[in-house]
């Protein structure tokens, strides 16, 4: 399968802007034959501290996310928007496009409260991982940027044999705060998560400064062994690269670290923690 990783300059609240943006990134991606297009965290409306969701909360099956699924044809395209769910509440969700039709929604279940990020202020929480089906043969899960530091999500998403991981973000230099690194930080989780779950990772991340956020790029692919095929610099920008089904069932063949997965024991042990607290 062939990825592309979109790492365009969104424009603060201007959603028919980053349309534009979207159709020419998803149009050059297919031009370069790019069977799965991946964009960032809430790319519709960029990555906001303060979002009128009122204003620009939108139903998945809402026209612009269909305008971009009939865009994207028979690719792919992962879509972040600031999504108005049936149940009344807002979610920080993920839209996986294809065929002029929504295949799969991830609504961010780590939502962070530290540093400049205030996201419980804006969202409701999701409430699972699960992987989607592609229409390639292969599958995918979606965790949203601080989703993946939680090692409990990325488990999830392995253990359900996902094929594939994206990684959609808006990972600022000042993000945390203090001596933290934001991109050192990137450069070891993902590669942890790659090469400890033989599960390639297509991480993509805003670029440019705005709203007091230093976005600093960095968009990138890894395959099942960790190993960086294709990055991003700080600017607005197109990646490529191939990944191999093969080359992902020998890495977990090498490491069976899925194979070797005791999701009873961990349950079990939960269940016992959680007992132990309550008495």
């Amino acid at each position: 399968m062939k990825l592309a990783a979109a790492q365009i300059e969104c424009r603060p609240a201007d959603i028919p802007g980053n349309m534009a943006l979207h159709l020419d990134a998803i149009a050059a991606a297919r031009a370069a034959g790019a069977e799965l297009i991946v964009f960032p965290e809430l790319s519709l409306t960029d990555y906001l501290g303060d979002p009128d969701t009122a204003a620009l909360a939108r139903p998945r099956d809402g026209p612009e996310l269909r305008r971009l699924a009939e865009a994207a044809g028979s690719a792919m395209a992962s879509v972040g928007f600031i999504e108005a769910g049936e149940d009344g509440r807002v979610y920080n969700s993920q839209a996986l496009l294809s065929n002029g039709r929504c295949l799969h929604v991830h609504r961010k279940v780590n939502l962070p409260a530290y540093g400049q990020l205030r996201e419980t202020l804006s969202y409701a929480p999701g409430r699972g991982v699960v992987p989607a089906a592609l229409p390639n043969g292969w599958s995918a899960a979606t965790l949203i940027c601080a989703d993946t530091w939680n090692p409990a999500l990325p488990w999830l998403a392995a253990i359900q044999h996902a094929g594939l991981l994206i990684v959609p973000t808006a990972s600022s230099v000042d993000a945390v705060g203090g001596d933290f690194d934001n991109p050192g930080g990137w450069d070891l989780n993902l590669r942890h998560t790659a090469m400890t779950y033989g599960l390639p990772v297509v991480m993509v991340n805003h670029c440019g400064q705005r709203n007091g956020f230093r976005f600093w790029g960095g968009s990138r692919i890894l395959d099942a062994m960790g190993r960086e095929l294709a990055r991003a610099g700080e600017a607005a920008g197109l990646v490529l690269a191939e990944l191999s089904r093969d080359a992902v069932d020998r890495a977990r063949v090498q490491l069976p670290t899925i194979r070797d997965a005791d999701p009873m024991l961990i349950g079990a042990e939960l269940q016992r923690i959680l007992s132990e607290r309550r008495t």
